[in-house]
């Protein structure tokens, strides 16, 4: 096993008003950032998609307990039975303090269209009416109830790394785990990506990915963090092309994938990037992760 390797992977997806924040009054906002340009655009936290992720990899089983009134994981947790520490990472304070990184980490998940300010006018009519329907004369509730909802529907990006050499191993415990349960383990995250989903104000919204790129390297960085734009439907590829002639061995460890007849420039994506379907990309990095833990 090569001693350092790091799995990184940039997803383009599509979603509607994935992700709220504080409200106030009857309004309900997403969350926001602004840019320098003014404009706002909505993202999807880093921790919503973690609590996603974790719950589709039927991995949110980790014993909890408390340190006064803090809610944290309970202090004889292991990594070698819950792959949420493993991957995600811990701190327990309860007895001696430990804490172990994350060696899976997510970026947010940022609009790439900005923000127009549209909301959603929302009453609960139905059920007025019917409720007025079986009140007698007389004791019949005045005006019904009314709220607004921000609501955005956008392409987003977000990216993946994990340190494939540190997956298993806690020094605090002196505990590292089989080279096979590893690769179980992120294989089961990349497999939950490729189908991920997120349920919010009674809609589920299909976090698939549309795009993908990214791969198995001998450099731990996000390549393509922050390089992935979209301007009138058509994904600006200038920026990644760059990136792979960063290093020769960039390029040649770089897969990408993405599904036809979402963006407008198809051709130019599959010629210039070499792009194959998702399926493909996802069973390649698979194929990538087992050969460095074999």
């Amino acid at each position: 096993m090569n001693k350092k390797k790091g799995l990184t992977m940039t997803f383009v997806i599509e979603a509607e008003s994935a992700n709220y924040g504080e409200g106030v009054g009857n309004v309900t906002s997403l969350k926001k950032l602004t840019r320098g340009t003014g404009e706002s655009y909505t993202y999807i936290s880093r921790q919503a998609l973690r609590y996603n992720i974790i719950q589709q990899m039927e991995a949110d089983n980790t014993p909890l307990g408390l340190d006064g009134s803090v809610i944290q994981f309970a202090p004889d947790a292991s990594i070698k039975e819950y792959p949420e520490i493993d991957l995600f990472g811990y701190m327990k304070t309860s007895k001696d303090t430990k804490t172990r990184a994350a060696v899976a980490r997510l970026s947010n998940a940022v609009a790439l269209e900005s923000f127009q300010a549209d909301t959603d006018f929302l009453t609960n009519k139905g059920l007025f009416d019917r409720y007025l329907a079986t009140q007698p004369d007389g004791n019949e509730k005045k005006g019904g109830n009314i709220a607004q909802s921000e609501i955005h529907h956008s392409y987003y990006s977000y990216t993946l790394t994990v340190d494939l050499d540190q997956v298993g191993i806690d020094t605090n415990d002196g505990i590292e785990i089989s080279s096979e349960e590893k690769s179980s383990r992120v294989q089961l995250l990349v497999d939950t990506l490729k189908f991920l989903y997120r349920d919010i104000k009674g809609r589920r919204e299909n976090l698939s990915p549309l795009f993908a790129i990214g791969g198995v390297y001998d450099i731990k960085n996000p390549f393509f963090e922050n390089r992935i734009k979209v301007r009138r439907n058509k994904l600006q590829i200038n920026a990644i092309q760059d990136v792979l002639t960063l290093d020769p061995i960039v390029k040649e460890q770089t897969f990408c994938g993405f599904i036809e007849g979402i963006f407008d420039n198809d051709q130019e994506i599959k010629e210039q990037l070499n792009a194959i379907t998702i399926g493909q990309f996802f069973s390649k990095v698979k194929e990538k992760v087992q050969e460095f833990y074999s």
